[in-house]
């Protein structure tokens, strides 16, 4: 798959090199649209997660990132945060989790839409 805003790497899991490749093709799809959209940069803090990874993180069981379906996007400031969100949704996303530094996103099949959720 060609990316144009993204590398796989920035989705590797910290323990594992090269695991970006496990993130689901159309979550990636997706993204880019978002991020083409926003006309800012995601910068990823985390996508794919090994489960030893979710683990230590405190990520829960059975987490979208263990599947490739989700990825967090870092944050700094309520301008961003707002752009982010909107290109997010543009994009067709309906599972969106803010916090203060960062964003989730998913697209995970096996969970419930159209949900916004604060951490």
């Amino acid at each position: 798959m060609t990316l144009n805003y993204f590398e796989l790497s920035e989705f590797d899991s910290p323990d594992l090199p090269n695991s970006g490749v496990n993130m689901d093709s159309g979550f990636l799809s997706k993204l880019e649209i978002a991020r083409e959209y926003a006309a800012i940069p995601f910068i990823i803090t985390s996508g794919y997660r090994s489960q030893d990874h979710n683990a230590k993180v405190g990520g829960v069981p059975g987490s979208s990132h263990t599947k490739g379906y989700a990825a967090d996007i870092a944050v700094k400031s309520s301008r961003d945060r707002y752009i982010i969100i909107k290109a997010l949704i543009d994009a067709g996303f309906n599972r969106i989790g803010v916090a203060e530094s960062f964003i989730h996103v998913d697209n995970d099949p096996n969970k419930s839409g159209d949900v916004i959720w604060t951490y």
